[in-house]
């Protein structure tokens, strides 16, 4: 028997309600209009995994030279003055990866695991302590700033203020289609501190990626100050985000999940699976659920032509739930398969920070399940963050059993 669907199809990542669950929307898209089109924005939606695949891996026809955010005021020609290699195509892209990572080697994240396992026990504890506290504010959204700080260089008295800084350039006010003025005043505070930064490091160098990146060099070509900043806002804002959403989504879903708590924590003697814990919640609630491209070329993809100039958004949350991918994709499942997902992207676009945040929630979830037998979290209480790139949480108070 065939279902008719009255409600129109609607997709705005704008939209509270798509922050709240987008998923409905995504399978929608992916079984009734693959390369959806939105006038009133002004941008093409492509939502399932063969053609986001496709898309991250052919920058001639899907350019990142415009950024990787629909909000105006961040995207266009100058948008690589905030992410980077994130808004180059090669050779720019090339160039500009090479020499970062001459600073963010491997070598570098892998030095970093103690001092992310301190520090993960230094919130835990004192979380902990509590018997009842917010996950996010208590814990998951301190880490990540502190670990991308250690790694900056940024002194411990100013990473609160770099932290709510981050926090108010992706979040979106329910109607407002841009970046709003809080986050365009945070931007431009951010800015003046990497300057700031830059220049003592050009004065004095110290042990950290900042003074890496002045002396990154290749054939004597050398990152300059505006470029040395982008990256550091692009670490700030991708690097703290995405990671506290990550460990966020993982307590969240593993909370309402016994199963999948049973897994990741251990049973009857078993030790818990973190590694796949970490790797369903990349895929079932990607912390970055969707990237810009700018079409240049007319590219004609399921009886829709896309034209030069057009922008694409490229759904890596809907990806992620393929059924032509992922088996029964919407049950949270750490037994699954996951090597095919995109929640770090595909190609010479592949996240830089990738493994460093694989690391961070490896070592955070592991440290909690060695001192945590049960939980539970308060939804009703429970808050959302709003922003048409990024998911999570602002809020989740929780209550442990401890071991």
């Amino acid at each position: 028997m065939t279902t008719t669907i009255d409600t129109p199809l609607r997709y705005n990542p704008y939209d509270y309600e798509i922050h709240e669950d987008p998923y409905p929307t995504y399978r929608r898209l992916r079984a009734e209009a693959p390369v959806y089109r939105n006038d009133e924005l002004g941008f093409w939606a492509l939502s399932r995994h063969a053609d986001v695949t496709a898309a991250f891996r052919d920058s001639g026809r899907f350019s990142s030279s415009h950024g990787v955010s629909l909000d105006p005021a961040a995207s266009g020609p100058h948008a690589h003055r905030t992410m980077s290699f994130l808004a180059m195509d090669p050779p720019r892209h090339t160039r500009m990866r090479a020499l970062v990572s001459r600073g963010f080697t491997p070598r570098r994240v892998v030095d970093l695991e103690e001092r992310i396992r301190l520090l993960t026990v230094e919130h835990l504890d004192r979380a902990l302590e509590q018997g009842s506290f917010d996950f996010v504010g208590d814990f998951a959204g301190l880490l990540p700033m502190d670990v991308i700080s250690e790694l900056m260089g940024v002194p411990p008295a100013d990473r609160a203020e770099l932290r709510r800084l981050a926090d108010l350039l992706v979040h979106r006010d329910e109607g407002v289609q841009d970046v709003p003025p809080a986050g365009v005043e945070a931007a431009l505070t951010l800015a003046g501190y990497y300057a700031d930064m830059i220049d003592a490091r050009r004065r004095s160098r110290t042990d950290d990626l900042t003074s890496a990146l002045v002396d990154a060099e290749i054939d004597g070509d050398r990152l300059g100050d505006d470029e040395i900043a982008a990256f550091l806002f692009l670490m700030v804002v991708a690097g703290n985000e995405t990671t506290t959403k990550l460990l966020a989504n993982a307590w969240y879903w593993a909370g309402r999940t016994p199963e999948a708590r049973s897994i990741a924590f251990g049973s009857d003697g078993t030790d818990g699976d973190v590694a796949a814990w970490v790797e369903e919640t990349l895929r079932y609630d990607a912390s970055t659920q969707m990237l810009t491209r700018l079409v240049t070329e007319p590219t004609e993809l399921h009886g829709e032509t896309m034209e030069p100039g057009d922008t694409a958004l490229l759904l890596v949350g809907s990806a992620n739930r393929d059924e032509d991918v992922f088996v029964d994709p919407d049950r949270y499942d750490l037994n699954r398969d996951t090597s095919s997902l995109v929640s770090f992207g595909v190609g010479r676009h592949f996240c830089l920070g990738a493994s460093l945040a694989r690391l961070e929630a490896r070592v955070c979830l592991e440290e909690i399940v060695r001192r945590v037998s049960d939980y539970g979290i308060d939804e009703d209480a429970s808050v959302r963050f709003h922003s048409i790139n990024v998911r999570g949480f602002a809020h989740l108070p929780t209550t442990v059993v401890p071991r």
